[in-house]
């Protein structure tokens, strides 16, 4: 029997231009300075193409074994970060992206979506409504620091 399929969708509004945005979520060394106290160490494994985050690069967001690395997949100059999760857990292939979309006032509409496979028959839903909430709150925060001054 194939595991079920979930996704979800995170969207909000910064008045931050999306090279902003795109700076602070691609690169996973900087992190940290958004994403705390969910996230308190970050940095990059490998570099990729073109660095630091581009298409093959290798993240690490937390410390020790409760860390988690992902890996860019898909890299759009100040428009599209995706990533898959490399780490194992409850989301068996876990992808997702991050999309930014210029407004004209300046602003960024953003789009995070994500979507994975079921890893323990029953888990699903549980684990698309933590996902969901996680990645909502990192799209605040995300927003609010890029809206900072010198961000």
């Amino acid at each position: 029997m194939s595991a079920k399929s979930f996704t979800f969708e995170v969207n909000r509004s910064s008045s931050a231009a999306p090279e902003k945005l795109f700076a602070l979520v691609s690169d996973g060394s900087r992190w940290p300075e958004w994403a705390k106290p969910l996230v308190v160490s970050g940095s990059m494994v490998t570099e990729g193409n073109p660095a630091p985050g581009g298409v093959g690069a290798i993240r690490k967001l937390g410390v020790g074994p409760v860390g988690v690395k992902e890996q860019t997949t898909a890299y759009e100059q100040d428009r599209l970060h995706a990533y898959a999760m490399l780490t194992p857990g409850p989301a068996k292939d876990y992808r997702a992206e991050v999309r930014l979309t210029p407004r004209e006032d300046g602003g960024t509409d953003l789009r995070w979506t994500g979507k994975f496979n079921e890893g323990v028959p029953g888990t699903g839903k549980i684990v698309q409504r933590s996902l969901s909430k996680l990645i909502g709150t990192f799209a605040t925060k995300l927003v609010k620091a890029a809206e900072r001054t010198g961000s």
